[in-house]
């Protein structure tokens, strides 16, 4: 547990270096906000599964009394972590670690709806698992996800389909070592989002990703998982998901069928 004294000035500079090697706070940037350093330092527990999802962490006054600030200083850092939905706060109970099992927020990233807007008409997607094999990193993947040329990777291919029909063609990759057991019976017996069978038992938290949207044509095989015609457009979706402290934990390619269904985002 991290009980290391902060500045107590608004913003802390980093501390000199001895001459034996760099200085813990070496890497925090020049004048970087006190509550921005007790933000990181709460992202290390995060990562390092001290608090795990949907624990309560512990109150601001306990914070505050760990990291020796204020508490007003703990509250501005849990407030932007609930605002990038890593923490959430439930009145009169407390903050608690963000998780994909729960149902108001399972299907966070995923953004098709179908053309009515209501996603409960149709109820939850479908999966079919095509494929899942354990493989060497390709240059493209590797460079995703930090990773060197070479080393395992996962590679899945799974069909979601909407109201029994193919509606999104998905390629994964994901690092060997942090899903060293996940298996096509695993992910097919799993009744959740993805997400969530990944947080819960891989102790991988997706916190946020990244996308690249096109248009595309699909090939002969995409046209056979998908049934559709060679000249169908789809909409291609290329993700980086990032677990705490922006570590890359998955590379995502998913074709979108969008004649009806279209693809919505929120913009802050």
């Amino acid at each position: 547990m991290n009980t290391t004294p902060l500045a107590s000035h608004e913003s802390a500079t980093p501390a000199a270096s001895d001459g034996e090697g760099p200085s813990p706070m070496a890497a925090t940037p020049a004048f970087s906000p006190l509550y921005q350093q007790i933000k990181a330092l709460i992202l290390q527990s995060l990562q390092s599964g001290e608090w795990k999802p949907s624990a309560a962490i512990p109150s601001e006054n306990v914070l505050a009394a760990r990291y020796k600030v204020s508490q007003g200083t703990v509250r501005k850092a849990v407030d932007e972590l609930a605002a990038e939905n890593l923490l959430v706060r439930r009145q009169g109970k407390g903050t608690f670690v963000a998780t994909h099992a729960e149902r108001t927020v399972q299907y966070r990233f995923l953004k098709l709806l179908p053309d009515n807007g209501d996603p409960k008409s149709e109820g939850p997607a479908q999966r079919r698992i095509v494929d899942c094999k354990r493989i060497r990193a390709t240059a493209d993947v590797a460079r995703a996800l930090s990773m060197r040329a070479g080393d395992p990777v996962l590679q899945v291919r799974r069909i979601l389909l909407f109201a029994g029909t193919p509606t999104i063609l998905e390629d994964l990759w994901l690092p060997g070592t942090p899903f060293k057991g996940l298996t096509a019976e695993r992910l097919a017996a799993y009744g959740g989002p993805m997400y969530a069978l990944f947080e819960t038992e891989f102790g991988v938290h997706m916190a946020r990703a990244e996308e690249k949207i096109r248009a595309v044509l699909p090939d002969a095989e995409q046209c056979e998982l998908l049934q559709v015609k060679p000249n169908t457009p789809l909409l291609s979706v290329e993700r980086i998901a990032y677990t705490y402290n922006d570590v890359p934990m998955e590379m995502r390619r998913g074709l979108y069928l969008t004649d009806t269904h279209y693809y919505r985002n929120a913009l802050n």
